[in-house]
């Protein structure tokens, strides 16, 4: 039986370098006056060219998170998810881990979706993104991304927006991208 299931390179760093790395936005708390800091630079992580994540996560002044966005509606429309089982990320967590940072013992990296009934700013989809200190690729399913700040399912078939999230936790956050696709 032939599955249903398609790939969808949304960014390879790798091979597109620094047009793939322009389509990405840095946002922090301070846009709701928080005080994290974060930068994104294109390097080579371990001999992959990589989109490069790093900053101070703080939990002061009602603040707590650092991310990277990526628009998905390029074009004007948005993109339909369906024919997918979710979001892949080949990533890698650069700095030791700080067994405080988190009651985990790890630090807290997430994958945010916006679709058109996230309209206020604290709406969103969220689900965890399971991070290593070497390089690994993790499927982030449908199922796994929760509503937070509205009450409805993620519809999969208008997303307009993916956001690569450190956050919740005070912590130095630095987490390298080669590669985003839908599978």
């Amino acid at each position: 039986m032939k599955s249903h299931i398609s790939h969808l390179v949304l960014d390879d760093l790798t091979r597109e370098g620094k047009a793939a790395a322009m389509r990405w936005r840095i946002f922090t708390d301070r846009v709701m006056g928080g005080v994290s800091r974060a930068t994104a630079s294109l390097e080579d992580v371990e001999g992959i060219q990589a989109l490069r994540l790093q900053g101070t996560v703080s939990l002061d002044r009602g603040g707590g998170f650092i991310q990277m966005v990526r628009r998905l509606d390029e074009g004007g429309g948005s993109l339909d998810g369906r024919a997918h089982r979710g979001i892949a990320v080949m990533v890698h967590r650069g700095g030791a881990v700080d067994p405080a940072s988190s009651p985990e013992g790890a630090h807290r990296y997430f994958l945010h979706l916006r679709t058109p009934q996230t309209r206020a700013p604290w709406a969103y989809f969220r689900a965890p993104l399971p991070v290593a200190d070497r390089w690994s690729t993790t499927l982030v399913t449908w199922s796994q991304f929760e509503p937070q700040g509205l009450r409805m399912p993620l519809d999969t078939s208008e997303l307009l927006r993916l956001g690569i999230v450190a956050g919740q936790a005070a912590f130095e956050a630095d987490l390298a991208v080669a590669w985003v696709g839908l599978v």
